[in-house]
Order: structure tokens, then sequence, then C-alpha cells
């Protein structure tokens, strides 16, 4: 099991988040200087690392890093569904 985590938009990421995905979690704090903060969650082992509710950060399952945007009522748990 892995525990999610929270930082502050300007620390250092996560020592959970693996390395590839730094650079875009910096692009996305110059990209939204008004974000307060980081949101680490796990999803089938892939970090999924939230900014505010304004973009998303997470690895491919090929090991890719991806952006997305997030709407305000945006709820990944409900996407089966569709």
């Amino acid at each position: 099991m892995q525990l999610g985590a929270r930082w502050r938009v300007g620390e250092p990421p996560h020592r959970g988040v693996p390395p590839e995905l730094h650079d875009a979690i910096a692009a996305q704090e110059a990209a939204h200087p008004a974000a307060s903060a980081w949101t680490l969650t796990w999803l089938e082992g892939r970090p999924q690392c939230a900014l505010d509710d304004l973009v998303l950060v997470t690895q491919t399952p090929t090991g890719e890093t991806a952006v997305r945007p997030l709407a305000a009522d945006d709820d990944d748990e409900d996407d089966w569904l569709g």
C-alpha cells in the first residue's frame, strides 16, 4: 500500500514522486502561479499529482509523463460508469 501526501507549491516534490515527473510539476507551478498545494495519490501503482483542482500530472502505464487539466467537478472514480 502506498500512502498519499501533500506539499506546498514552491517546495520540492514529495519524496514519493518519481523524478520523471519533477519537470512537469515545475512547469505547472509556473503556469498556475496562484495555486497553493499538490496532492499525491496512487492509482494502480502510478502516482497522481493534482495541483489544487487545476491540473493532474501522472505517469501513463508505459511510464510517460502525462498532464491534463481538471474541471472543478472532475471525479475520476465515476469514469467506469460512462
